[in-house]
């Protein structure tokens, strides 16, 4: 069974220090399995459309002069 854990804080900005606290102490690879866990858990939401790509994540080049 997963456990879930709950953090209350006073401000939002304690909350942001404490998220930016609890996933700069995960690996690079437990990042990106979490981000390719939300984006299956959006997809699920939406049906899925037909010309989104499960595969993984989307990379996105922009030249700028």
């Amino acid at each position: 069974m997963k456990k879930i854990w709950v953090n209350k804080t006073s401000s939002f900005i304690d909350a942001k220090r404490f998220d930016d606290h609890y996933y700069l102490a995960m690996s690079s690879t437990e990042r990106l399995d979490t981000v390719q866990f939300l984006r299956e858990m959006h997809f699920k939401m939406k049906r899925g459309s037909k010309n989104e790509s499960r595969k993984g994540l989307r990379r996105v080049i922009e030249v700028i002069q």
